[in-house]
């Protein structure tokens, strides 16, 4: 899967090309995708996208879809592209999973604004709190959604300091859900690969 810092319908796979690609390819992505999940308490993880993430994303697309044409393309690359890093950031998924349909009901109503209250804090530096769902609104007087898109942006001196190995903590701090985790170590290095200094 060509990394290109820019994904367009040139730089795309054609269907064919995918197919064969997806059939010895599928693994290394998916666990480069396994590596960027962190579970953030029992009923949430995140998902920090990078460029393959979201090529893998738009090629499935195409693939279930069976879309060739370039208008398709475009459309399936103007909802995902958004989702790559772009130096300063770090951009995830945040899923939030309760296997039992009641109890995500009754979650979901608890936990308006959850997305707001998700942080990063860079060792040494302030909490950063999640820019959500740009695209959308994902939440209404009665619940959440339980999917989200979510940016952290990270000034200079906090890339600097990921990039020399300082530690990081992901968390949320909404009152029916409070919980943070350290992000580990091999995660990171992934993670800070996303970043410019």
């Amino acid at each position: 899967m060509q990394i290109t810092g820019n994904i367009t319908p040139d730089n795309l796979m054609s269907l064919e090309a995918y197919s064969k690609y997806r059939k010895t390819n599928k693994e290394s992505i998916l666990a480069h995708r396994k590596l960027r999940s962190v579970h953030l308490g029992e009923n949430m993880t995140l998902q920090f996208e990078s460029e393959m993430t979201v090529r893998y994303q738009i090629q499935e697309m195409l693939r279930i879809e069976k879309i060739f044409e370039e208008d398709g393309i475009v459309q399936e690359i103007d909802v995902y592209a958004p989702l790559v890093p772009d130096g300063s950031n770090w951009k995830a998924t945040m899923l939030i999973e309760y296997p039992d349909e009641n109890e995500r009901r009754r979650e979901l109503a608890r936990l308006i604004g959850v997305e707001d209250r998700m942080f990063i804090e860079v060792e040494g530096h302030a909490r950063v709190y999640a820019i959500a769902d740009e695209d959308l609104d994902r939440e209404n007087d009665e619940k959440t959604s339980a999917v989200h898109f979510v940016r952290f942006e990270l000034d200079a001196a906090m890339r600097k300091a990921v990039l020399a190995g300082a530690g990081v903590k992901l968390g949320c701090d909404h009152t029916n859900y409070p919980a943070h985790i350290n992000i580990a170590p091999e995660t990171l290095a992934s993670l800070a690969a996303d970043l410019k200094a």
